[in-house]
């Protein structure tokens, strides 16, 4: 099984840390998706913390360049999703009051033990969150 089953039918990854020059300056999204039934671009921004503001203007600015330099005209418009450790409703409610794209915060869940299906094709659920804890800080492109 790999990691789009778990998204649902449909999702097709396209990268990881995937690079978009805005500007003259380089832009990296943690995960690019393309959803084949609902025929538009996923942008999916991880976040080690609790969720804070500006986390919703990265990602509208995010969803934007997508539209712009990705999108086809047959596509719909592109999707951002904020995954966070945790979220303050009231926080998340300011943050995307006025904004007109389709942005969602959710949180996630680092379970203690993997499915015993897959738990000879990844790492151990320690190692994965030891590289996690070793990502610089200045490769959040929010931070």
């Amino acid at each position: 099984m790999d990691s789009t089953h778990n998204l649902g039918i449909g999702f097709a990854f396209l990268g990881n840390q995937y690079p978009l020059t805005i500007g003259g300056e380089d832009f990296y999204l943690d995960l690019l998706f393309y959803h084949v039934r609902l025929h538009c671009y996923v942008v999916i921004e991880l976040k080690m913390t609790a969720f804070k503001p500006e986390y919703s203007g990265k990602m509208n600015f995010y969803v934007a360049a997508v539209d712009d330099l990705l999108r086809s005209p047959g596509d719909q418009p592109t999707i951002g999703l904020i995954l966070c450790k945790s979220k303050n409703q009231t926080i998340i409610e300011y943050s995307l009051r006025d904004m007109n794209q389709a942005i969602g915060v959710s949180t996630y869940h680092l379970g203690d033990q993997l499915p015993l299906s897959v738990q000879d094709k990844l790492p151990p659920i320690e190692v994965l969150q030891e590289q996690l804890e070793q990502i610089p800080n200045d490769r959040d492109p929010i931070n």
